[in-house]
């Protein structure tokens, strides 16, 4: 009895640590793309993808979160939610 909520917490623990990743590497490919191309905003759909031109491959969810859709030069924090709460990374 005691195990399980040991365990999930493990589980929420390392959810969170993906998500932040997942949520450093948009900003670290929405950085780049702005360097590269002079612009101020960029759809994460453009950032996202198999092309050869996208700079993510994919975006691995692990419990149905939600991304930016949009990121910003001028964004101070990216934030991906969902039903089990919030991660927040702040650049």
């Amino acid at each position: 009895a005691m195990a399980i909520p040991a365990f999930q917490k493990v589980r929420k623990s390392s959810q969170d640590k993906t998500i932040l990743n997942n949520l450093r590497q948009l900003n670290a490919a929405a950085q780049q793309y702005f360097l590269e191309k002079g612009v101020e905003s960029v759809s994460s759909d453009d950032l996202v993808g198999t092309d050869t031109d996208k700079y993510i491959k994919s975006v691995q969810k692990v419990r149905d979160e939600t991304y930016p859709a949009t990121l910003n030069a001028t964004d101070t924090e990216l934030v991906a939610g969902g039903a089990q709460g919030t991660v927040t990374y702040r650049p």
